[in-house]
């Protein structure tokens, strides 16, 4: 299975110029499951579709700005059941569409639960992210069988939501263990998916830089229920960067360990 995600930035800067390189891109990856943020979704736009094509079942947040961003998971599998959680945890979070999907992936080797996780981005909102966080974790703790968490999730490996995530935090008297992709394959490499190198980068002095995830559901001896093969870096190339933000291309095996 491979799962890949990516925040597109909307239809912002030259989108003409930039639809050609996602399309061309998204070909060649060839993902069974993407999560993706600040897709455009209106009577006029639908730009997951745009990038795509028709190949994929798509599940779309209802929580969107006036401009119609939001979230969007595609599958390449039929989709079942479709949850979105409310982030609106505090008088902060009115001006983002912050979201999560929860989306039933029903995948030849079986159900696979793929949380497409937005949460607050602001840099002093980590209160809220934990919070967000927390949220979306408790519903998950219901959910039997593999789950992935995957998104841009604002904060890098040191913040607390992170490293709730990862089991090194409790969240409101709650622990969970998920194993990070990047960290699996790239134990000694710092994660940066969103950096001042990237062409469509325009956020000066932003402090976070590793902020693009997935996370695997760990089972009862610790190790990811889906064993994780291989994490990359995606649209990061000269000429192939179409988004402000770097994705993350992640392939898991079928089995357990």
């Amino acid at each position: 299975m491979r799962l890949v995600t990516l925040n597109v930035w909307g239809t912002r800067g030259d989108w003409e110029a930039r639809l050609p390189v996602f399309q061309q891109g998204f070909r060649e990856l060839d993902a069974d499951v993407l999560t993706l943020q600040e897709t455009i979704l209106t009577d006029d736009v639908d730009q997951v579709t745009a990038m795509l094509g028709d190949g994929y079942h798509l599940a779309h947040s209802s929580e969107r700005e006036s401009d119609g961003q939001g979230i969007t998971t595609a599958s390449r599998w039929p989709i079942g059941e479709v949850r979105e959680l409310d982030l609106n945890v505090t008088g902060r979070t009115g001006d983002f569409a912050c979201t999560a999907l929860v989306t039933e992936v029903l995948a030849p080797f079986g159900t696979v639960w793929v949380a497409n996780h937005f949460p607050d981005y602001q840099v002093d909102h980590e209160r809220e992210r934990c919070l967000q966080t927390a949220l979306v974790a408790r519903e998950l703790e219901k959910l039997p069988g593999h789950v992935i968490v995957a998104g841009d999730l604002d904060a890098e490996d040191s913040a607390d939501s992170l490293r709730f995530w990862t089991g090194r935090h409790v969240i409101d008297e709650l622990s969970v263990c998920y194993r990070s992709a990047w960290e699996a394959i790239h134990p000694d490499e710092r994660l940066e998916t969103y950096v001042e190198e990237n062409p469509h980068f325009v956020d000066e002095e932003w402090p976070f830089r590793g902020i693009d995830h997935v996370l695997v559901r760990c089972g009862p001896r610790g190790r990811p229920t889906l064993p994780i093969v291989d994490c990359r870096r995606v649209f990061d190339q000269p000429g192939g960067t179409p988004s402000d933000h770097y994705g993350l291309a992640v392939d898991l095996a079928e089995e357990a360990r």
